[in-house]
């Protein structure tokens, strides 16, 4: 997901995404685990899909102070 797709979204959508991404996370780990992970660099999208929303969220944050 690009940052420029991120910003574009409120933040109860954003809230939403990140529940959505924590949730994929969670399931690539398990199938890591049981070696049914198909796309082992999925993990490492999805961590930084989570880093890019909690960035936006926080840069947002501080915007509206």
């Amino acid at each position: 997901m690009k940052p420029k797709e991120i910003r574009e979204l409120s933040e109860p959508e954003l809230n939403d995404k990140l529940r959505e991404l924590k949730a994929e996370l969670f399931n690539l780990r398990f199938q890591g685990a049981t070696m049914q992970l198909e796309n082992p660099m999925r993990i490492r999208q999805v961590r930084k899909d989570i880093a890019r929303v909690l960035t936006i969220m926080s840069e947002m944050r501080r915007a509206a102070k």
